[in-house]
């Protein structure tokens, strides 16, 4: 199995009023991304394997040798519930099981069409941070961001965890 890894993180800002909006995004792709599919989904729920925790951390920070963390660190989860259906928009009629995924994303529930429509909600981040600009002071500052996310052993993948290539973009106040 292909190793998983995290995309780097693009980040993109802007100023409303006093408040700097900073936007992080990236994506878990590899291994895990490509085993989690339906075939997987039904040999997991056949061995009581239903749900799946994938734990995150992105951190904003500013500066060049003497960091210094911006607004609040995102450290969450998504959450996968594997389950049995009789939804034929979700799954294919004509197969003999009936099995699909809820993603829960920051405690909100999600039901995808397709496949890649579930992969994309549990692998793919977007994640915003807002920040007084006085708490940079008047200039041209750099900002970098660090994404890591980690998962437990389950029927289709093996434990693991990933860290993303520093994103960093340059703002003036």
């Amino acid at each position: 199995m292909d190793p998983s890894r995290l995309t780097e993180v693009s980040l993109s800002s802007g100023l409303a009023g006093d408040n700097v909006e900073v936007t992080a995004r990236f994506s878990l792709e590899g291994g895990l991304r490509e085993a989690f599919n339906e075939e997987g989904w039904t040999r997991a729920y056949d061995a009581n394997d239903v749900s799946f925790k994938l734990k995150y951390t992105v951190r904003l920070t500013s500066g060049g040798i003497r960091k210094r963390e911006l607004g609040r660190p995102v450290d969450t989860y998504r959450k996968a519930s594997i389950f049995w259906t009789r939804n034929p928009k979700l799954v294919n009629p004509m197969k003999e099981r009936r099995i699909w995924v809820q993603v829960a994303k920051n405690f909100e529930p999600f039901v995808m069409g397709t496949e890649e429509e579930v992969r994309r909600e549990l692998f793919d981040f977007e994640e915003r941070f807002v920040f007084r600009a006085s708490d940079l002071g008047p200039g041209t500052h750099k900002l970098s961001a660090e994404a890591s996310a980690s998962w437990q052993k389950h029927l289709y993948t093996d434990p693991g965890s990933a860290r993303a290539p520093h994103g960093e973009i340059e703002i003036t106040i």
